[in-house]
Formats: C-alpha cells, structure tokens, sequence
C-alpha cells in the first residue's frame, strides 16, 4: 500500500462544498468515486481544509492510501480523465505513510475578490463580489492590518462552528486595488475558522463605505461576538490559494 499527496484545483460554482454530503455534488465525492475504480475499493480522501459551498480552491491538498501500485504520474492522468472538467489533479507524490493533509499543514493562505464598479463583467460573476459604490482601500488596509498576530477570531465564525478553540495567528492581511475596479484581498494564517475570511471582507467593506472607522475592528475582536462584525461576503469571491508546509 502507499500514500499518496495531490494538489488540486477546483472551479466550486457547481459543488456543496469540499466534503461528501447526502445530496449535491462535492469534491471529496467525486474524488472518492474517481478512486473507488482505480482501486476497486472504498478509498477515503482526507483534505488540509474544508472549503463551503461555492468556494474556489487554486492549490488544495489532499491525501489517501491505495492498495494498487500506480506511477504518480499515472495516478494524475488516471484522475483527471474520471474527473469533471471543474477539478484537476495538478500534481501527485508518494507520501510519508503517517501523513495527514491537515495536521501537517503550517499555514494556508485565502485570496478573496471583489468586484468594485457600477457593471458586473459576465465573466466575473462567478468570481468576485459585486460591490457597488466607492470604497476607501486605505482605510480597509489600516484595518486588515490590525488582524496580524494572535487574536481570538470567535467574532468572525459562523454561528454553527464547532470549533474547539477560536484563537489563530496571522502573518499576511493585505487588501490592495489590482485595477480601477478589481480588489483582492489576502490573508495567511495557522488555521480558519468557519466564514472567517468571508466575515473579515464583509466587515473591510463596511470599513471601505465608511460605515465604520478601521480601529472598530480592534472592538470586534475583543467583543468575541459574531453580532459586531460585518455581513458574512458570498462564497465565490473566496479562493484557497496554498497550503503550506515545513
């Protein structure tokens, strides 16, 4: 038997998320099926995060065990020819046999993309939140700095997270204008918690419009109160764009 670590990536327009669920498509479903013929048994895939509904991945990592003997290379051609057009095997390799996609992870890094004009490009739709009116990036980056560090983000989950502890470090929160109307935000840490990144963008907007001032963040933070901090930002503005490891 060998371990194998892929990297992915994945169009999520059309996916209930990265993890199987009883109804609607999901990455690790459609991965798990792709495996299932390759290896004629059940084969568990085991991602570095769960991505929501929606959510774009440019570099996921994944990890499982298979019991045939296959090339690496073989292993990508193999997958990609089972999979739909939407997820692409980019890279696979012969891993540790204890090594665990999650858990092995130091950082991961998320982009978010906003789309800050009065028209919408057809083309962007899928990819970018549509806000419309002025915003005032300096006053957003003031603000995406005062996340850097260890913070207690527990103002920042979903309502329904189970997370066991909320406190995460982060080395990277930029906001920047790539173009007269296309904004990226991009935020690196030691773990997310559920909507984290997508909580943070809604409440840099509420910033950005001037509806709050960019040291009300430092007041979110301390409330641990999911109520003080912005609108959650629609899924497929986010992208996960690396995991890191040692």
């Amino acid at each position: 038997m060998a371990r194998f670590r892929i990297s992915l990536a994945y169009e999520g327009t059309d996916f209930v998320g990265w993890q199987r669920q009883p109804a609607g498509t999901s990455v690790q479903g459609l991965l798990e099926d792709a495996l299932r013929e390759l290896d004629a048994r059940d084969v568990t895939v085991i991602a570095a995060g769960r991505t929501d509904a929606g959510v774009h991945a440019l570099e996921q990592v994944a990890a499982f065990t298979l019991e045939r003997e296959i090339a690496p290379e073989t292993l990508v051609r193999a997958l990609n020819v089972r999979l739909p057009a939407t997820v692409r095997v980019v890279t696979a390799a012969v891993a540790r046999a204890d090594f665990h996609p999650q858990f092995d992870a130091v950082s991961k890094t998320y982009r978010y993309r906003l789309w800050n004009d009065a028209v919408l490009p057809p083309f962007e739709r899928r990819y970018a939140w549509h806000v419309i009116g002025a915003l005032d990036v300096n006053a957003m980056q003031q603000a995406a700095a005062v996340l850097l560090g260890s913070h207690d983000f527990a103002a920042f989950q979903a309502a329904d997270s189970d997370a066991k502890t909320t406190e995460r470090e982060i080395v990277q929160s930029d906001i920047r204008r790539l173009q007269p109307a296309l904004l990226e935000y991009e935020i690196t840490g030691n773990g997310f918690l559920r909507h984290m990144v997508r909580t943070i963008v809604g409440s840099l907007v509420d910033i950005g419009r001037g509806r709050c001032p960019p040291e009300w963040l430092h007041d979110v933070l301390s409330s641990r109160d999911r109520r003080q901090a912005g609108r959650t930002a629609p899924p497929h503005g986010l992208f996960l764009v690396r995991v890191n490891y040692q």
